[in-house]
C-alpha cells in the first residue's frame, strides 16, 4: 500500500491572527471614550452653580465721577463708560476685580479712529480687548482698548490694576469703554461696590453717574 502522498511543500503552521476589524473597533472605542471624557471636562464645570458674586468696583481711577450709559440696539446690560471731565483718550482702564487674563487681543478689526483723527473710519466689533477670569463662573470684558492690552492670556491680575487705555477701536463713535460683566455664559446686570448700575435693557436711552471706588487697598 502506498504512505501518504506529499506535494514536497512544508505544511504551513497555523497562526492565531487578531482579526484587523477587531483592532479597528477597540480603537474607535478608545477614542470615542476620550473624546467624551474631553467633553464632559469641559461641560461639566460649566454646569455646576456660579460662585458668590465678586464685589466688583468700576473699572476707572478711584474717585472719578464717569458717566455709565446704554442705547437701543446696544444689548441688554452693556455699559457704556465715558469721563464726566477731562480728556476720554487714553485715560486708564481697570480691572474691576482680581483675576486671571483670558483674552488680551482684537475682537473684530481696529479701524482708523485715533485721537490724532477721532472721525477715521470705523472697525469691526471691539476692536482692543480684554477678558478676565474672575472664579466661580463670573468674568468681566472691556472693549475699544486705545492700544494694544497692557497685559497678556495667562497673567493674574489685581483690582485696580491697569489692564489698558480708553479708546475708540473697533465699531465705536467715540471714545469710551464698553463693558459687560458675565456670569457663565449669560451676561448679567452689572454690579459696583455691591450696588446694582441699574442699566438692565436696551429699550430706552439710559444715562447715570456714579463715582468709582476702585480704590487702593489700604495696608
Amino acid at each position: 500500500m502506498l504512505g501518504p502522498v506529499t506535494t514536497g511543500r512544508p505544511a504551513r503552521a497555523r497562526t492565531h491572527r487578531r482579526p484587523r476589524s477587531r483592532i479597528l473597533l477597540v480603537l474607535l472605542a478608545l477614542v470615542a471614550v476620550a473624546a467624551v471624557l474631553g467633553v464632559a471636562l469641559v461641560v461639566v464645570p460649566m454646569l455646576r452653580p456660579a460662585g458668590p458674586r465678586p464685589l466688583f468696583q468700576m473699572p476707572v481711577a478711584c474717585g472719578e465721577t464717569w458717566q455709565l450709559s446704554t442705547y437701543p440696539g446696544h444689548d441688554d446690560y452693556d455699559v457704556d463708560f465715558f469721563p464726566v471731565e477731562g480728556e476720554a483718550w487714553g485715560r486708564p482702564v481697570l480691572a474691576s476685580y482680581a483675576g486671571t487674563v483670558t483674552v488680551a487681543g482684537i475682537n473684530g478689526s481696529l479701524g482708523g479712529r485715533t485721537p490724532e483723527n477721532p472721525e477715521g473710519p470705523r472697525g469691526r466689533g471691539g476692536g482692543y480687548w480684554v477678558k478676565i477670569d474672575h472664579g466661580g463662573k463670573w468674568e468681566t470684558q472691556y472693549l475699544h482698548l486705545l492700544e494694544p492690552p497692557l497685559v497678556e492670556v495667562g497673567q493674574k491680575v489685581a483690582q485696580g490694576e491697569q489692564i489698558g487705555k480708553l479708546g475708540s477701536t473697533g465699531n465705536s463713535g467715540a471714545p469710551h469703554l464698553h463693558y459687560e460683566q458675565r456670569r457663565g455664559w449669560e451676561k448679567v446686570e452689572t454690579h459696583f461696590d455691591g450696588t446694582p448700575s441699574g442699566i438692565t435693557t436696551d429699550d430706552r436711552e439710559q444715562i447715570l453717574r456714579r463715582v468709582s471706588n476702585n480704590c487702593p487697598a489700604v495696608s
